[in-house]
């Protein structure tokens, strides 16, 4: 889709300042659709585990046409923030089929005996949600106490960088994404702009729970009521607060998860 002069002013207006935010916070951030170069950037984060399936090039097809990626970066150049989208296109199809199709690209890894028969279920939504849809996975921030970047605010404003990206490049009809339950509970899903959340479970052919894992989605009348918004700004960050996170030790938590 092409974009008109105009929005693409309102893009780079928009998003500088959100990008100017977060350096205040110590977080450099650099946008690519290279998926080759992301999975290299994203192997130097062991402790998190290999990348699901639908952002690795070696298992799917993934390039500028139908994906791009967002790494944050501290001041010492130090990888502490990634998170990636991919434009699917379910004309005809609901997300439930989708997932049924895929399911393989979107169980967590050692989490099912056989994922042949491992299924999602539960969220209504997986039968409205269809067309243009895009999937938003593999957000990681790192947390670092007080003065960290979580606290300065910098989830919702990552999250909103990709967001406005993603709408200004394919006006997507859905977006959607998977959290635990555990932080499900904890309103993470708040943090990152969604205002819907649905809880949902991947069950065994036994009906066996194997992971709980809520879906939280936007339509494209949520995405614009949240994009209009002002963004909000964080508070100044002295040289100090970002020091404490200068040289993270990887902790390897995420919140969206793939």
């Amino acid at each position: 889709m092409r974009m008109s002069p105009s929005r693409l002013f309102e893009l780079i207006t928009n998003v500088s300042g959100v990008l100017g935010d977060l350096e205040q916070t110590g977080i450099r951030v650099e946008i690519g659709d290279d998926f080759a170069k992301y999975r290299t950037l994203r192997s130097k984060l062991p402790s998190r585990g290999p990348i699901y399936p639908m952002f690795d090039v070696a298992s799917s097809y993934i390039d500028q046409d139908n994906g791009f990626w967002v790494c944050g970066f501290n001041p010492v150049g130090e990888l502490i923030h990634t998170q990636a989208v991919r434009l699917l296109d379910l004309d005809g199809v609901s997300l439930g089929e989708h997932l049924d199709m895929h399911r393989h690209k979107y169980i967590t890894p050692d989490t099912t005996p056989d994922p042949d028969h491992t299924f999602y279920s539960g969220p209504e939504a997986l039968q409205t949600i269809t067309g243009k849809v895009c999937y938003q996975g593999e957000f990681w921030l790192h947390a670092k106490g007080l003065g960290g970047p979580r606290s300065q605010g910098a989830t919702l404003m990552l999250s909103r960088v990709l967001l406005k990206i993603m709408v200004c490049a394919w006006n997507p009809s859905f977006v959607f994404a998977f959290v635990p339950q555990k932080l499900a509970a904890k309103g993470a899903h708040l943090r990152y702009g969604y205002n819907h959340c649905e809880p949902g479970s991947w069950l065994h052919g036994d009906q066996q729970l194997t992971e709980e894992d809520h879906l939280i989605w936007m339509g494209a009348k949520d995405l614009a009521n949240l994009l209009v918004r002002t963004p909000q700004r964080s508070h100044h960050v002295t040289n100090a607060s970002i020091a404490q996170f200068a040289k993270p030790s990887i902790d390897g938590r995420s919140c969206l998860k793939a």
